[in-house]
């Protein structure tokens, strides 16, 4: 596996890389992943805290994992666990569905794989209101978003609070 090590706001060490590369070159054991893969890993440096991205392009998908945690090592080890766990799955996943030829499955399989997750469905009815009180009433039911209809347009939309702890509004057309 070949690696694309970017650093935002921070400058890659060479024992930074060095940890990196050996950490996700261990994700070779599982058949999923080529040798010609070039495995992308972007650190950025936060005043409080480090964040590490990981995307590995796969033979049945992407592998994709974000970590933020005080330490970059220790946010790497987290990253390569979670990246791990999915590989996993997906082995999993392609294990049930070809249990007859599982070495010819990981070489031939491309297509993207069906997940079997039980979906709760909930019917509600869009009331109509501002944006303000939109976020006043998701915010009194303690949701991280917030479905109504539009006074202005008329249109459903959805409020939501984003993780930088703003709101977010997506409109229907």
């Amino acid at each position: 596996m070949r690696f694309e090590i970017v650093g935002k706001n921070v400058t890659i060490t060479e024992p930074m890389r060095a940890k990196i590369e050996k950490k996700l070159s261990g994700l070779q054991k599982y058949l999923l992943i080529d040798p010609d893969t070039t495995a992308r890993v972007v650190a950025r440096v936060y005043p409080a805290s480090q964040k590490i991205e990981v995307t590995i392009p796969t033979r049945v998908g992407i592998l994709r994992t974000e970590v933020e945690h005080e330490d970059i090592y220790s946010a790497v080890d987290i990253a390569l666990d979670k990246l791990e766990d999915q590989l996993r799955r997906q082995k999993t996943r392609l294990n049930r569905r070809h249990r007859d030829s599982l070495a010819e499955t990981f070489i031939l399989e491309e297509e993207e794989e069906e997940i079997d997750i039980p979906v709760k469905t909930k019917t509600l009815a869009a009331e109509r209101m501002d944006l303000e009180e939109a976020i006043m009433q998701m915010e009194l039911s303690n949701h991280d978003f917030y479905i109504y209809t539009d006074d202005e347009s008329d249109r459903i939309s959805v409020v939501y609070r984003r993780n930088n702890g703003g709101y977010g509004l997506i409109e229907t057309e």
